[in-house]
């Protein structure tokens, strides 16, 4: 008993694949179903927050405008490590990656945040001792 090789590859070289799609429709429209029944298409009003307002002019907030008269603000970085205030090391302020700085030092002074550094440049009469102060947690 021989087995012809030849005519059952011809056989499988002339067969064209055929894909089904209907289960692939069915299954498209099942997540379409699903997705659009849990879905919330309600709209919401969004206010925007007042702790977003930012002075255009310096990119500081407006901290004095939004959280009334205070003598030292906190002011938290991630993993901080180093405040320098007019060059001086001042990192025995830092407590909790957070330090407190004077209202007037954020409002005319210049502090710029870097990764895990804070350097702060006080205005004219501001001495850089008071600039910063160690926040109580």
């Amino acid at each position: 008993m021989a087995i012809d090789v030849r005519r059952h590859k011809k056989k499988v070289l002339n067969q064209k694949p055929s894909i089904n799609l209907v289960p692939f429709i069915d299954i498209l429209f099942t997540i379409m179903i699903f997705l659009v029944v849990t879905s919330n298409f309600s709209a919401t009003d969004v206010q925007a927050d007042d702790s977003d307002v930012v002075d255009d002019a310096t990119g500081k907030p407006n901290v004095t405008d939004i959280s009334g008269d205070q003598e030292y603000y906190v002011v938290p970085v991630a993993n901080l490590h180093k405040v320098t205030v007019n060059g001086q090391d001042h990192s025995d302020s830092i407590a909790g990656s957070a330090v407190g700085v004077q209202a007037q030092v954020m409002d005319n002074g210049q502090i710029k945040i870097k990764p895990g550094e804070i350097e702060i440049i006080t205005p004219p009469g501001v001495s850089p001792d008071n600039a910063v102060q160690r926040p109580e947690l």
